[in-house]
């Protein structure tokens, strides 16, 4: 088996229609030869993503998922637009080759970029990829280096500029994610009024403004599949705005899930970081912030939020599957998720008092 990762079966509901994204396609400012095979990757659980193969390139297709969205999430003209102008300053992101606002084609906006062949850790390496513990070390320095190299991109005098509102970005964020949490509510989740307040009692001055991925994980880095420890690409660029580097990284640790973690944080792991030769969470921020130079007393609330947050974007998911708006039974259990990570707040919020 490769390490490669190559995508499978479209799923049940999701298909595309190929020949129109074929026709469009074909009228666009680039050589496509045969027909295109079609294959789906199973990692995002938001937007939709899907390989199509010609005989002479390789393309990756994005749009967004059917069902309700959030006001501001899903928008495939601006994760276009935000890579496009990335590229030049993070040679990380992938080349993007067109976008669709014509809903005539598939029914909503979308955009296609080239294809990084390469490898992608989820909750478990590949099958057939061993990674030594000093490996495993490596990987995980190279991640956190490539976010520094993120936040240290110059941003001014480009059209980054306008991606983000920039100072206030920490008020804006908890403010924001509360109204999404009201508004996504279903009634078998906790309530998270006491993790609100502490919150909003909490919040700090942003610490600098600049580039943030806002969805770092290591599922969402390629790997070079000659020396597995390198990344090559990062995905995802959905959430990427102009904020507070620390927020950034309270909302990747959100996802670094280790092994002394309850069983049903490790049930939401996405991505190796329980293996031996990562870092743990505390690792991670005391390299950060040796790195980096910035500081803070305050760490907690970064770690909050981004659990919080993580809470809230389940919690959309699982409103999906509730009101029977996607039929991926994969979403059935994020209600559970959402507790645990309500759980998970209580315990952080506790300990700083």
């Amino acid at each position: 088996m490769s390490t490669i990762d190559v995508g499978g079966a479209v799923r049940r509901g999701e298909e595309l229609d190929i020949d129109k994204v074929d026709q469009w396609l074909k009228k666009q400012d680039i050589v496509l030869k045969g027909i295109p095979q079609i294959t789906q990757y199973s990692g995002g659980a938001s937007n939709w993503t899907y390989r199509i193969q010609y005989e002479n390139r390789d393309l990756i297709l994005r749009r967004p998922p059917a069902g309700t969205k959030a006001k501001s999430a899903h928008d495939m003209q601006r994760e276009y637009n935000v890579q496009k102008a990335l590229k030049p300053l993070y040679p990380l992101v992938p080349d993007m080759v067109a976008l669709c606002t014509d809903a005539n084609i598939i029914g909503c906006d979308f955009y296609v970029m080239d294809r990084i062949e390469g490898v992608i850790t989820r909750a478990n390496l590949p099958e057939n990829l061993d990674l030594t513990p000093d490996q495993m070390h490596q990987l995980c320095i190279n991640a956190i280096d490539a976010l520094i190299a993120l936040h240290n991109v110059p941003y001014k005098g480009s059209d980054l500029e306008t991606i983000g509102k920039g100072d206030g970005y920490c008020r804006r964020q908890v403010e924001g994610w509360i109204r999404r949490f009201e508004q996504a509510k279903t009634p078998d989740v906790a309530s998270f009024k006491g993790i609100q307040a502490w919150l909003l009692e909490h919040i700090p001055d942003d610490v600098k403004t600049c580039v943030i991925h806002n969805d770092w994980r290591l599922d969402n880095v390629i790997l070079d599949p000659k020396s597995p420890t390198t990344l090559i690409g990062v995905l995802d660029w959905e959430m990427a705005t102009l904020g507070d580097p620390l927020m950034d990284l309270g909302c990747a640790l959100a996802y670094w899930i280790q092994d002394d973690d309850s069983v049903l944080l490790r049930t939401l792991r996405r991505q190796p970081t329980h293996l031996f030769g990562m870092l743990t969470r505390q690792e991670v921020v005391k390299y950060y912030l040796q790195k980096t130079g910035l500081q803070t007393d305050n760490w907690n609330f970064y770690e909050v939020f981004g659990l919080f947050r993580l809470a809230v974007i389940c919690q959309q998911i699982y409103y999906r599957y509730y009101y029977k708006e996607t039929q991926n039974t994969d979403f059935k259990e994020f209600g559970c998720f959402v507790e645990a990570l309500f759980v998970r707040c209580m315990q952080l919020t506790w300990q700083s008092k």
